[in-house]
């Protein structure tokens, strides 16, 4: 696989996730984050120097963005008048990423096969905690943190869900690990997750190059509800790609499960064309949690409230 696409997945154990994502600088400007301190099995107060192994991750990454944003791609502008969409593209695309699975289970592995599925989200406030593996620099560390405690913002005021970043009781952990970190974080997964299958651990620990980062959402009582959440995103990745994984998994977690080549302008979309999430993309994640529409649908039950929303949410525009 080329320098010039991404490898995503989307994955069900009652809707297990796994995709990639990328990512963008933070003014100087941004608001104050919160110090989020992370648990003592995935920090050290000194970090250790990153292995050989992690250096070559790092370099790779770096020349992957620096190829893509040469090409004109990972946008951070959200969008714009080169990427039109109307009310009728808005309903399609939602149906499309909130309905759809890219990937079904066969004899027990993941084949990649656009499957009908149903309207997935979480019924009880998301909360988000930040860990980091031993290597990944304390500066690194406090970059994160500020980046993803933002995001729950614009997450939270976006869906109008509640999305907030915690230091307990958290429910959706976002996992920043360098290669040797990754390949180590089998216990803590487990932790994280109670009864997690030994070919979820091995989508993690043994991640090939081409996957960036990936999200795991559970369902422990309901296949339409969420109850838990874990993304893994790469320490390696240079400041824009690391961000763009951050946009996409985090979103990918709260129900937005599938990825689209229709989906334009959006992050769920295999081109890779934009590193944040869109002006369309935040249309659906409200699409997503209007309470008109109910954990389970399936898109012939969906789709036409999808619609009526849709054009509200355009002003009538087709």
């Amino acid at each position: 696989m080329g320098p010039t696409r991404f490898s995503r997945a989307v994955l069900t154990l009652l809707a297990l996730l796994a995709l990639t994502g990328c990512e963008s600088s933070v003014p100087a400007s941004a608001p104050p984050f919160p110090h989020v301190p992370t648990p003592p099995a995935m920090v050290a107060v000194v970090p250790p120097k990153p292995s050989a192994l992690s250096q070559a991750a790092r370099d790779y990454y770096s020349q992957l963005q620096t190829a893509l944003v040469a090409q004109g791609l990972l946008r951070t502008d959200r969008g714009g008048p080169d990427t039109p969409f109307t009310d009728r593209n808005l309903a399609d695309n939602f149906i499309r990423v909130a309905l759809y699975d890219e990937y079904a289970t066969q004899n027990g592995q993941f084949v990649q096969r656009q499957t009908p599925s149903h309207l997935r989200r979480w019924d009880k406030p998301v909360r988000l905690a930040v860990e980091f593996g031993d290597t990944v620099p304390l500066d690194q560390r406090s970059k994160d943190v500020g980046n993803v405690a933002r995001y729950a913002d614009e997450l939270a005021r976006t869906s109008g869900h509640p999305v907030t970043l915690v230091t307990e009781a958290a429910n959706f952990h976002v996992l920043i690990l360098n290669e040797d970190d990754r390949r180590a974080a089998g216990t803590r997964l487990a932790q994280l997750i109670p009864g997690i299958r030994p070919a979820d651990l091995a989508t993690v620990i043994d991640m090939p190059r081409e996957t960036y980062c990936l999200v795991f959402a559970y369902s422990a009582t309901s296949a339409s509800t969420y109850d838990s959440a874990v993304a893994v995103i790469r320490g390696e990745h240079p400041d824009l790609l690391r961000l763009s994984c951050v946009n996409e998994e985090l979103a990918q977690g709260m129900g937005l499960a599938n990825d689209s080549p229709d989906a334009r302008p959006s992050v769920f979309n295999d081109d890779e064309e934009f590193a944040l999430l869109t002006g369309q993309d935040r249309l659906m994640l409200r699409l997503l949690y209007d309470p008109r529409l109910r954990p389970g649908m399936t898109a012939a039950e969906a789709e036409p409230i999808v619609r009526v929303i849709a054009a509200e949410l355009m002003g009538g525009g087709s």
